[in-house]
Order: C-alpha cells, then structure tokens, then sequence
C-alpha cells in the first residue's frame, strides 16, 4: 500500500524534475524571446491597457463572454493567490531574500510572455463540441498548428484538470483559519483538528458551489469586486509595515538583490538553487506561460487579439512586482524569516503580520487570505472545466465539478508537502505546450501587433 509519505517523495521528484534548468530557460529565456521579438513595443502601450479596462473600446456585440475588466479580474483572481501570501513565504524559507529579485525577473518578462499568450487566446479561439466559442492554449495549439498536434494540446488539458484543482488554497486557508479561530476557540487543537478541518472545509465547499453554477459571467462579476478590495486591503497592511520599518527599507531591498547573486541565504547555498526557486514560485504566482490566463483572457468579448494581450500585461504587474513584492517586504522587514526558521508558507507571513498588528493583525491576514482563496477556487473552477470540455465533450465537462468540490473539501486535510509537490509539477508541465505554441506562433502576433499599434498611433489615417 501506498504510503503518504511515499506520495509526498515522489511528487516533490517529480516537481524538481519538471521546474529544473530546462524549463526556467524556456520561461525566462522564451520571454526574454517575446522582449526582443516584439522590440519592446507592448512594455509602452501600459496607458492604452487602463483605457481597455475601463470600457472605452469596449463593444457588447462583439463575440466573447465578459468585458476586458472581467476577463483581467478573473485571470488575476487566479494568480492572486495563495501563491502571493504563502509561496512567497516559502520560496523566502527556501531560497532566501535572493528568491524575490528572480521573481521580479519572472514577472517582467512575464509582461511580454502575457502579451503573447492572451492576445493567442483570442487570434485563435475554438468552437467546443456544443459550437461555444472557447479561448485557451488547447485552442490556440488545434486551431493556429493544425490537428495533428492535439497530444500536445491534450498534455496541456490534462495537467490543467490536476493543476486547477483548489488543494493548495483549501490547505493553507483551513491551517490559517485553524490558527486563528479555532484552536483559540478551542474548537481544534494543534494535535486533534480533523473534524474542524472537515466542516469548516464543507462549508467553503458550499460557497463555491453557490457562485460556480452562474459560470463564467457570474465569476467575471464577483472578481471585478473582489480584486480591488484584496489589493488595497494588502496595500493598506504593507504601508503599515512600512511605515513602522522606514529606517531598514534600504537595507532590506539591498539585501534582497546581493543575495540573488550569492545565495548566501539559500538552503544549499548556490545562486542556482535561488534562481531555481525564485522563478518556480514566481511562474506559479503570476503564471505567465503556464496557459491558464489564456483561459480567462480567451474569454474576452473583443474582435481585436492584440487588445486582450495589452489587458493581459497589468496581471505580472499586480500579482507579482506589486502584491508579492508587500508579502516579501512584509516578511522581510520584520525579520520573521530568520527569527522563526521553521515556520513555513501562510503562517510565517501570519507572524509577520503579527508584528505590525498585534491584535489584529491575524484578523486581517484571515480576512484577505479568505478572499484570495475562495476568488481563485472559483476561477480554477472555470479553468478545470473549459480543459474537461475539451478531452471529454461539452456534455460531460461539468463531470468535473463534483469532483473539485470534493477535492476542496479533502484539500484541507493532506500534508502541504504533497499539496506543494503535486500542484508544482502540473504547473510545469502546463507551461511547455502553451509556450512551444506561443513561440511557434509569435509572428503571427507580430504582424498583428504591427498593425494594431500602427493603428493605435494614427488614428485618423
């Protein structure tokens, strides 16, 4: 019989496997691709993305299901994560402060890897077996490089029914919500928490259920509220910290770039095991290249791909420079990451918190994580199921529902280690179809990109 630890040992193989030098060099490096192949022109078109957003080119007749705003909302509600608050945490526990700097690298170049891959999602949108127009990279690889590459497009859907599955985030809110009410309440111990762990994650189970049955229009309306008030919630505990921390900021961001060059705090020690991580978690938490942006974008009402791309460039923006950056400095100013060495993921950014805000500090950690959870189980939701339709027939992709909330449910019980190791893998593997077919495509949003700006620029001629 299969062991857990056994299952843990052989997911965090198969993680390290997938996330090592290989596929850093096709993120980073295909995205530095992008930079290059694209003359830098999406980086200056920031400006035209906020007139996108606020509907100024908007069209309700055009074909899609949700504005730009939604369709940025829900991939954000995606990214915006726990990958924000714990995989931060963790890839600082790992990889020391030097993790942050390669995650910046990865969000800016994961700028240019967005613009290609969503603007794809819309050149090359496909009809489900119920004819619904579809947006996604296994539409982008059938409909821009022929039949004959569907193994590399059912790769994509297959990792995406495992990669989307709500683990992570059912894991590490239920540990937060347990830390914080419950063993205080004395309705859960450190030792005995399995009958809490079940209920409370019952409860969220039911809650996803209520928002998942109005699809996709009903997500794009709950996550263009519900991201703006995460981030200036986050923004509102990071100034804080700031604020309280002014005289060490210098020092901390200097700490944070040497250290990305000497891995000095690195477990292991060499600068590799810090790029290694730092791209791994910066990938996992803006998922530029993995594919499932391309699934919300996809979904844009717009006859323009190139517009859907410029939208898709704020997402690394936010996720990463800005939100991972408040978790980092969080975690980092406080000292936290080498005062409670052991502490990993949510909890080491609880402590932090802690720190700043005695009382209520926790309170207002439960408050966002709560958020950032149930925003992206809802949107994983969407993702899992668009890959479900694809393998198996429009008819059976809500097969798949029962077994997510089921999973959710179970999520919350099973070691972080198996979580972490398993959702990792399925990420990477996610990533090489959407990047092999981003790449091969890449003239073809040339061209239009071309045209678009060109366009954009001379209005009148």
């Amino acid at each position: 019989m299969v062991t857990l630890q056994q299952l843990e040992d052989f997911f965090n193989a198969w993680a390290d496997m997938m996330w090592s030098t290989p596929l850093v060099v096709l993120l980073v490096g295909g995205g530095l691709f992008f930079m290059v192949s694209s003359r830098f022109q999406p980086y200056r078109y920031f400006g035209h993305a906020i007139d996108l957003l606020r509907g100024k080119f908007s069209d309700p007749k055009d074909p899609g299901h949700i504005p730009h705003s939604q369709a940025l909302s829900t991939a954000l509600s995606g990214t915006l994560g726990l990958g924000n608050i714990a995989g931060v945490a963790i890839a600082i526990s790992i990889g020391g402060p030097g993790a942050v700097f390669w995650m910046w690298v990865t969000a800016i170049v994961g700028v240019a890897t967005k613009f290609y891959t969503a603007s794809l999602a819309v050149m090359y949108r496909g009809k489900d077996s119920a004819g619904i127009l579809q947006g996604g990279p296994m539409y982008v690889i059938m409909e821009g490089m022929g039949k004959r590459w569907y193994p590399l497009a059912a790769l994509f859907a297959a990792a995406c029914l495992i990669g989307a599955l709500p683990i992570f985030q059912a894991n590490q809110f239920i540990q937060l919500l347990r830390d914080v009410v419950a063993i205080p309440a004395g309705w859960a111990s450190p030792d005995e928490h399995f009958t809490f762990d079940l209920v409370a994650s019952s409860m969220v189970a039911i809650l996803v259920s209520l928002v998942i049955v109005g699809r996709i229009e009903r997500i794009g309306r709950l996550t263009v509220r519900l991201v703006p008030s995460m981030v200036l919630l986050y923004l509102f505990m990071t100034v804080s910290v700031l604020y309280t921390f002014a005289g060490d900021i210098p020092a901390t961001l200097l700490l944070i770039v040497t250290d990305a060059f000497t891995g000095e705090a690195a477990a292991g020690g060499s600068i590799g095991a810090v790029i290694l991580i730092g791209v791994r978690r910066g990938a996992f938490s803006n998922e530029a290249g993995i594919g499932t942006e391309s699934l919300a974008h996809g979904a844009a009402k717009t006859t323009e791909p190139i517009r859907e791309g410029i939208v898709a460039m704020v997402g690394p923006v936010i996720d990463t420079l800005l939100v991972c950056t408040c978790t980092a400095l969080i975690i980092l100013l406080t000292g936290v990451w080498e005062t409670d060495a052991g502490v990993q993921g949510v909890t080491l950014t609880a402590k932090a918190i802690e720190q700043v805000f005695p009382v209520t500090g926790m309170y207002l950690l439960l408050v966002m994580v709560g958020l950032l959870s149930f925003s992206t189980m809802v949107t994983m939701w969407f993702y899992g199921v668009k890959c479900m339709g694809f393998l198996f027939g429009s008819k059976r992709q809500y097969w798949y529902s029962p077994i997510y909330l089921a999973l959710l449910v179970g999520g919350a019980v099973v070691s972080m280690d198996i979580v972490n190791g398993l959702i990792l893998a399925t990420y990477a593997t996610m990533a090489i179809p959407t990047m092999i077919s981003a790449l091969y495509l890449s003239p073809k949003v040339n061209v239009a990109a071309k045209a678009y700006f060109a366009k954009l620029d001379k209005p009148d001629e």
